[in-house]
């Protein structure tokens, strides 16, 4: 596998796969992966093809694709790289959480195990990226962690951030703006049923949480 050459596009479409796959399991449709993508379903089932002639994928026209073994070694390692150059870009070099995304697209492309290896043990073999995400280890195992959405939280309980679902720059400066990063502890007052907006404390101040905005949070029970 080592001599087969990847480009950064195909890895990009094997990531895409593993992460859609990873919420909605079965095969990806073209349509979505395209969608995922931000191309055309003509470009995508090109791409496909290719991906399937190096044996990265497995795709039946109409049916949708699903990663190979192999396929899925490579995507799994990109995440891998993704979210531990995450890890630096906030721990080391002082970026905010919002700020690193593009960065680690970038630098997640970076051949050489050594190098991933190297910084993994300089950053201090982190389990979680700065989005509270999962970084597999280097066997391509994940740890996994008990946490659920904050809409499941009833009235009076109270949580701790554990994760986002949405890394857009946006969504993540409001939470800033609102005190809410990962480790934050809030406590649910209310619900409304209207709009399953929720009332909230955020240590010694109110908020009000869209739907929107809870449904894109983990925490941890308290």
């Amino acid at each position: 596998m080592n001599a087969l050459l990847i480009t950064s596009a195909e890895e990009n479409y094997l990531k895409a796969i593993f992460k859609i796959a990873e919420k909605d399991p079965g095969a990806v449709l073209t349509n979505a992966l395209a969608a995922e993508m931000g191309t055309s379903a003509a470009s995508a089932t090109d791409m496909l093809k290719r991906l399937s002639d190096k044996k990265l994928v497995v795709y039946e026209k109409y049916r949708g694709v699903k990663l190979s073994e192999a396929g899925n070694r490579i995507a799994t390692n990109l995440i891998r790289k993704h979210r531990l150059w995450e890890v630096f870009l906030v721990d080391k070099l002082g970026f905010a959480w919002d700020e690193v995304h593009d960065f680690a697209e970038q630098l997640e492309h970076i051949q050489g195990e050594q190098l991933t290896e190297r910084l993994d043990d300089f950053i201090g073999n982190p389990r979680f990226d700065p989005h509270g995400d999962p970084i597999p280890d280097a066997q391509g195992k994940w740890l996994r962690r008990t946490q659920t959405r904050f809409l499941t939280l009833a009235s009076g309980q109270r949580g701790i951030i554990t994760g986002v679902d949405d890394h857009s720059p946006g969504f993540l400066q409001y939470l800033g703006e609102l005190g809410l990063g990962l480790g934050a502890e809030l406590e649910l007052l209310e619900r409304t049923a209207y709009d399953q907006s929720s009332k909230v404390r955020i240590g010694a101040h109110h908020a009000v949480l869209s739907e929107k905005v809870g449904q894109n949070l983990f925490v941890r029970i308290l």
